[in-house]
């Protein structure tokens, strides 16, 4: 396979090679994890409801970070028209499926749950200024953060959208499951021919990118604003909200590369193997180094602007976390996200074996995900005698992973489990040369 222009079986054998059934196994641990989660929420409702709340929402915003990143990183790939990740793309896509849960889930928590959760819903008179009273007030924050998680949802939605009907349009033998059987039906609808279709969404797609670009990255610093640095009132930083957002895009690119080793583990035949290979394990682990170090840089400049401003408004936040009994899990999220995987991921030789990149991808999504506790449960417990983390937070993990897992799995049981189209058509380079797709010819820009 060449890297700068890879090449692809033929679509019949690409279609053969993805058409395994996904394993009831894999439905089986999804629910189970669900009905565990369920449980575990439903029983800290009556023992503990502000700690349930509380796991909820942590567990909440570290999928749906990563949920939203993976849908963002096949956005990007269509900005700069790569051509590399055209195996792997419809993996990230299927995250999609949990993005309508993942907004549900928040209108609970900003509703039912908003008075556990969230001190300004709790005690309105304890904002510290007339400005936080009015920016926080019920009204406009709850039409706020779910306006711009609407949105967001909604653009990453019709990317994928769009994506798949391209392949259903050109795959008339796929059928899916049931459930999905009008909505295949309804995206097959008026399907023109393949070189014009091929361009026309491609098109699309980049405005639809673009626009999901701006408002991914305007729309989760806002949210990271009002979800996890509002829960101190007290506390700001600018550099707030993109580290949180960039966080997710990190977690999107670890998650990415463990799902790819279970498809091919799943697939278990020569032409994944040749698609899902050295030059897309790479290219991801190139990606994961860099947001990485990434998210060490930017750690550290939110933590020196506020240590050598030495403001009170502003050092608190930071000297909760560096106090017992938060200290050893903050310097455990440092190791497990920046010190550990970083210089581990500089070398070519341990991204392309697979058992350290493995590794290092796990160790770096446990560090997220301590990083989003770290975030919420200091602010609302301030200086407890031990940390609050048992069974209520491990709960809310097992109900995210199993509802993940469950719309995973149902997507990939409904829509095609690859970009097949954009793999195997003759006229899928064409596009690096945009033309009018109602009359073929190339824009005036590009002549």
């Amino acid at each position: 396979m060449s890297i700068h222009n890879p090449t692809y079986p033929p679509r019949d054998q690409l279609i053969a090679a993805s058409a395994k059934p996904i394993s009831p196994k894999v439905r089986s641990i999804g629910y189970g994890l669900l009905a565990v989660g369920a449980l575990a929420f439903v029983g800290g409702l009556f023992v503990s409801p502000e700690r349930a709340w509380r796991a909820w929402h942590f567990n909440w915003m570290w999928l749906s970070l990563i949920a939203s990143g993976a849908v963002m990183w096949t956005g990007l790939y269509r900005i700069v028209t790569a051509r590399w990740s055209r195996s792997i793309a419809r993996f990230q896509e299927g995250f999609a499926a949990f993005l309508p849960i993942s907004f549900l889930m928040l209108a609970l928590s900003m509703t039912v749950g908003g008075k556990y959760i969230f001190p300004y819903i709790a005690d309105p008179n304890g904002l510290p200024n007339v400005e936080k009273v009015i920016y926080y007030g019920r009204t406009f924050w709850t039409l706020r953060n779910l306006g711009l998680l609407a949105l967001l949802y909604w653009l990453q939605l019709w990317f994928v959208r769009n994506s798949l009907r391209l392949d259903l349009g050109l795959m008339p033998e796929w059928t899916g499951a049931k459930w999905a059987q009008g909505l295949i039906a309804g995206w097959r609808k008026n399907f023109g021919e393949e070189r014009r279709e091929i361009h026309s969404q491609h098109s699309l797609q980049g405005k639809i990118a673009v626009a999901m670009a701006i408002v991914f990255g305007f729309g989760w610093m806002f949210l990271a604003y009002d979800l996890a640095m509002g829960l101190d009132v007290y506390f700001f930083s600018t550099l707030y909200g993109w580290w949180s957002f960039m966080m997710g895009m990190l977690g999107a690119l670890m998650s990415t590369f463990l799902i790819m080793l279970m498809w091919k583990r799943h697939f278990a035949n020569a032409v994944i193997d040749e698609i899902c290979g050295a030059l897309q394990q790479h290219d991801l682990g190139k990606m994961a180094f860099a947001w990485t170090g990434f998210w060490g840089y930017s750690t550290f400049a939110q933590l020196l602007i506020i240590w050598y401003g030495n403001i009170g408004e502003e050092t608190h936040y930071f000297r909760l976390r560096l106090i017992d009994p938060w200290l050893p899990l903050t310097f455990s999220v440092l190791w497990l996200v920046f010190l550990a995987p970083f210089p581990g991921l500089v070398s070519k030789a341990a991204k392309m074996y697979t058992p350290t990149f493995v590794l290092f991808a796990c160790i770096s999504l446990l560090g997220t995900w301590l990083t989003r506790y770290i975030e919420v449960y200091p602010s609302v417990y301030g200086i407890p005698d031990s940390i609050p983390f048992g069974w209520q937070e491990l709960g809310g993990l097992a109900l995210v992973l199993g509802l993940f897992i469950t719309s995973y799995t149902a997507f990939f049981d409904a829509f095609p489990r690859l970009r097949v189209v954009w793999m195997s058509s003759r006229y899928r380079d064409e596009v690096q040369i945009p033309v009018d797709a109602r009359t073929m010819e190339p824009l005036p820009a590009h002549e």
